[in-house]
């Protein structure tokens, strides 16, 4: 491919010229003059940083005719030879290609033999973790007891995916990411040697782009200079690497700051009709608001953003949103993103995305943790301020209520039957009458044959609903009302919440195609209707009457039997 020429004109041909890696250079150096070199190493780490270069410059160092020695002189015919591939004691293996059992017992065969070219065999075998299980196993044996004229370098991205059985039988190296000052500096070096006029802002775009790999860098740069003849600008490289502008997306988040929903999809359709693509565009925002909150988390954050080339012009944008929102926001898109690849319509899953942002309130959270400790303990205090204020109205219903009579003086209970004080909580409808005379109805028929899908209509618009409500059994209806029966009483108050019974009833109205007005009621007492009992209406007459007539009974029991339950209620005379 043309694109990678200028890697291949600037592929490293002697320790010198590696990028990044000195450790790892100083310590094979070391090695070679002192003649300690091992018969089997691992270079492992990320791509495009130097691993199969420095196999071939360690090749060529232990083979040099005028070595073996720390830097080969590359003017021997035995490093000219080592270099164009042209030596067969010096071979590079693809594992990917050749991963099978058949080709590593080949490769024993061979290793028996003395070199007949250069001073050593060098195996070099790249991505070595694609081997087979069998394969790993053939070449075992020749990794713990190779011939003295036999180099192992296996290179990998993958480490992790080795046996330990092969990698203790290797002395391993782990190459890092080429930091972007390294890589600014040698792309700027090879630019002015080739005759190329860079911005240093394009150099250092790309060199972020490249994610701490050389060749990858290298090759972004020769792509673009070959397409704008010689001239490499941050406009260009933005362009044709798919990349937006910083300055775009400031005003995307602002946009999403205020909640300015047609701001952003002004925006993003922008982005569409510059031939961005949806996927692109989601992995730069994900990269802008990671540096935001880099910006605000670490005061000096030019060294640690991606994308934002001069962090301290973005302190501003950083500093309105809190960590928390940025947290949440790096959380929403991340999930988007994993979405998207397997979205037909990405754009439509990228516009998604943003409006979501637009949703997260600024209160969400707050910069710092003290903030939000004495956030917690503002709560806590208000929850104390009413539990107090229940006990005191609980002591003023006690004051003013009746004295005890005389015969239950030293009675732990009050004389008060328990039956009232379990109705007091039940609710008759008005219109019992109706209910009862339609139970029967083509309206309530039709109720009960859509009530699967009046349940998951409630469940889709909110679970937490759905999970009460599901305790509940339609037993009646009227032209405009749906009497629901429930077991439990806790479920049925629930219920009855007015955001609650909000939702029912619109999932009822969409369902059946006309509003219901939600009723509800306990199943006993409904039962007790059915059977024509009086209870319900004594039970009626106690919700509505607060005063008794009853000397003995006691309304404030019944008041704080509701209000905390049975379980942490004692009653003592």
């Amino acid at each position: 491919m043309e694109h990678i020429a200028l890697y291949r004109a600037w592929r490293p041909q002697s320790f010198r010229d590696m990028v990044g890696q000195q450790h790892i250079i100083q310590t094979l150096q070391n090695a070679i003059r002192e003649q300690r070199v091992s018969h089997a190493y691992l270079f492992s780490g990320p791509r495009g940083t130097g691993k199969t270069s420095a196999a071939k410059i360690l090749a060529k160092a232990v083979n040099c005719e005028r070595g073996p020695a720390a830097e080969p002189c590359n003017e021997c015919e035995s490093c000219r030879r080592i270099t164009s591939g042209a030596v067969m004691d010096v071979q590079e293996i693809d594992a990917a290609s050749n991963r099978g059992v058949e080709e590593i017992r080949d490769l024993r065969e061979k290793v028996k033999y003395a070199p007949t070219e250069v001073r050593q065999k060098v195996y070099i075998i790249d991505e070595v973790h694609m081997l087979t299980t069998e394969a790993f196993n053939a070449l075992l044996k020749t990794l713990e007891e190779p011939p003295p004229h036999v180099m192992f370098i296996l290179a990998t991205t993958e480490p992790h995916k080795l046996p330990a059985t092969i990698i203790s039988r290797c002395q391993r190296f782990d190459f890092r990411r080429v930091s972007l000052e390294e890589q600014t500096d040698r792309l700027r070096q090879i630019s002015q040697e080739e005759g190329i006029e860079a911005e240093n802002e394009a150099l250092q775009y790309i060199a972020r782009l490249s994610d701490g790999g050389m060749r990858d860098a290298l090759s972004i740069l020769d792509q673009i200079a070959s397409f704008t003849g010689g001239h490499v600008s941050y406009e260009q490289v933005l362009s044709m690497t798919g990349g937006i502008a910083s300055e775009q997306f400031g005003k995307l988040a602002q946009a999403i700051l205020e909640g300015d929903v047609g701001q952003v999809l002004m925006l993003v359709e922008g982005f569409m009709q510059e031939g961005k693509s949806a996927d692109k565009c989601m992995e730069n925002l994900l990269y802008y608001f990671r540096d935001l909150l880099m910006i605000q988390m670490i005061p000096q954050a030019d060294k640690l953003t991606d994308r934002v080339l001069h962090p301290e012009e973005y302190k501003e944008m950083a500093s309105a949103f809190s960590r928390k929102q940025l947290f949440q926001m790096i959380d929403t898109l991340n999930h988007y993103q994993s979405e998207m690849k397997y979205a037909s319509q990405p754009q439509t899953l990228f516009e998604v995305a943003l409006l979501k942002l637009c949703g997260i309130p600024r209160e969400a959270g707050e910069s710092d943790r003290p903030q939000e400790a004495a956030a917690d303990s503002a709560v806590i205090n208000q929850l104390k301020q009413q539990v107090a204020s229940l006990e005191k109205k609980l002591e003023r219903f006690i004051k003013s209520g009746a004295a005890p009579a005389a015969g239950n003086s030293g009675s732990s209970r009050p004389a008060a039957p328990p039956a009232p004080r379990m109705s007091s909580a039940a609710k008759i409808p008005a219109n019992m009458d109706q209910f009862v005379a339609s139970k029967g109805s083509p309206e309530f028929m039709e109720i009960q044959r859509q009530w699967a899908h009046i349940l998951q209509g409630v469940k889709e618009e909110k679970v937490t609903v759905h999970a009460w409500f599901m305790d509940g059994e339609p037993v009646s209806a009227t032209d405009d009302a749906l009497l629901v029966a429930f077991k439990n009483n806790i479920h049925r108050e629930t219920t009855e919440k007015p955001a609650n019974k909000q939702v029912i009833e619109g999932v009822l109205h969409s369902v059946l195609g006309k509003p219901y007005h939600l009723v509800t009621m306990m199943q006993r007492d409904w039962s007790a209707s059915m059977e024509g009992s009086a209870q319900p209406k004594e039970e009626l007459k106690l919700e509505h009457e607060h005063e008794s007539k009853d000397p003995n009974s006691k309304p404030w029991i019944d008041e704080a039997l509701q209000m905390f339950g049975e379980d942490l209620v004692v009653i003592k005379d």
